[in-house]
């Protein structure tokens, strides 16, 4: 059947797009790491409509919103596959002491003057410090999870949360019969948002029963969403739980059953081959968390290993309390470096890698693969535009290099989240900072957290 022949006019008609980006340089990460320099990228109804040369582009569409962004790179949005947003009120509380000294002293007992409403607030800290930072979707577990969920639909980022479980009671749900419930009723809630999706969260072996990581495991089965977990973060955990089961803890989850492509395993620093091996039968995702593993001393993750065997590897800042931010292009820098001194090896962890495991790794490894982390037809708007127009990043031979080694923070200057503009010109289009800076100041007025410094060491300069 021959289609009637087009009018002239409609011919070269224009195609609509929502927002059309021109004449910048397009880092795409698609599987072949095309780049199109000067490329331009056409928006609609959330996803990307058509990446390409940039006049190629500028000739076949329209919009009434047009972004010149010459002298700047355009990429995917990074993806901050680890984190506990609301903990950027605990920024900087009892710095410098061991993991569990931290956490056990400190951050638990801070944790339980939270409320919702300050959940609510620090996560919109959160959004802001990673939309402005060049993060577009991250990866939550904390309490009162459903509060981050809302911030994160007011901010408009991407996120995958989950309310924290474990065998104690929890300030935010009490008993945890109650926290499974509230689980599967986030689930409920959120299922099919554009934004928003829900986890299973169990803390980490040392709080979670056999019975109960079982049960969250079900859980995860039953709805298809995926699994995270705490798990090997350094070498004293890894002594508990073989004191305490007889085996290490990626053994201790193979023989729960919890081992699988759900999965998603945050740290992994404290690794035998056995483990690795198992890991990667298994096909589960892990993600590195090099600053903070290095702030609280908890060890090198074996990263060059992981990816040898195929394993995901994606990235994650952790919490604010100890990193001390959410910084995903510090992180970049950081890993790769890391890695290199750790193996005295420059070229283990290359630029090229590192980006895909803040991008492209990080998708696959939350279930967003296919949905975001490159910029190709037909996937969702989430990009971010950086200002290469700087001394310190002049001049440009290899711009993937010029991202993970020399870009910063305040370099990104647009974000677009699902085909939405949510910073433009570095100005946030949707949160009030003042706002927000002050909620975020009558917590530590009313709470008292700026108190808490006792059991760092303090050595006068001499």
């Amino acid at each position: 059947m021959q289609l009637a022949e087009q009018p002239q006019e409609n011919r070269f008609r224009k195609k609509r797009a929502d927002i059309l980006l021109l004449n910048g340089l397009v880092v795409t990460l698609d599987p072949e790491s095309t780049i199109f320099d000067p490329g331009g990228i056409a928006i609609r109804d959330g996803k990307i409509e058509a990446a390409g040369p940039s006049n190629e582009i500028e000739s076949a569409f329209e919009s009434s919103e047009t972004l010149d962004v010459s002298g700047c790179v355009v990429l995917p949005g990074l993806i901050n596959a680890h984190t506990h947003a609301a903990m950027t009120l605990f920024r900087g509380l009892a710095d410098d002491l061991p993991l569990m000294d931290w956490l056990r002293d400190h951050i638990f007992p801070a944790e339980k003057k939270l409320n919702e409403q300050w959940v609510h607030w620090g996560s919109m800290l959160a959004c802001a410090e990673m939309i402005l930072s060049g993060t577009t979707a991250f990866c939550d577990m904390y309490l009162f999870e459903h509060k981050v969920a809302e911030a994160a639909k007011k901010a408009g980022i991407r996120a995958l949360v989950g309310e924290v479980l474990y065998d104690f009671p929890s300030p935010a749900y009490g008993e945890i019969e109650n926290g499974l419930r509230h689980t599967e009723s986030l689930i409920e809630k959120w299922r099919g948002d554009p934004l928003v999706r829900i986890a299973v969260e169990p803390h980490a072996l040392y709080t979670c029963s056999p019975p109960l990581l079982e049960r969250c495991g079900e859980i995860s089965d039953r709805h298809d969403v995926p699994l995270v977990i705490h798990l090997s973060e350094n070498e004293a955990e890894v002594k508990q739980i073989m004191g305490q089961y007889g085996r290490r803890p990626v053994a201790h989850l193979d023989a729960l059953g919890l081992l699988g492509p759900r999965l998603v395993a945050d740290h992994c620093v404290a690794l035998d081959d056995s483990e690795i091996s198992l890991l990667a039968q298994n096909d589960v995702k892990v993600v590195h968390n090099p600053e903070s593993n290095m702030k609280l001393a908890s060890g090198i993750a074996p990263i060059p290993r992981l990816l040898e065997t195929g394993i995901t590897v994606a990235l994650g800042t952790d919490g604010c309390a100890s990193n001390n931010n959410l910084d995903m292009f510090g992180e970049m820098d950081m890993c790769a470096k890391l890695h290199k001194a750790a193996t005295l090896d420059p070229t283990v962890l290359p630029a090229a890698t590192t980006l895909r495991m803040a991008t492209v790794c990080g998708a696959r490894a939350l279930g967003w693969e296919g949905l975001t982390g490159q910029i190709v037809p037909s996937m969702l708007a989430d990009l971010i535009v950086v200002d290469f127009r700087k001394p310190h990043l002049t001049p440009l031979y290899n711009p993937v290099s010029h991202l993970v080694y020399a870009a910063g923070a305040a370099d990104v200057r647009h974000s677009v989240i699902g085909g939405r503009l949510v910073m433009k010109d570095r100005m946030l289009l949707t949160l009030d900072l003042e706002e927000i800076f002050g909620h975020v100041r009558e917590f530590v007025k009313t709470t008292g957290a700026i108190s808490s410094r006792r059991g760092a060491k303090n050595h006068a300069c001499i």
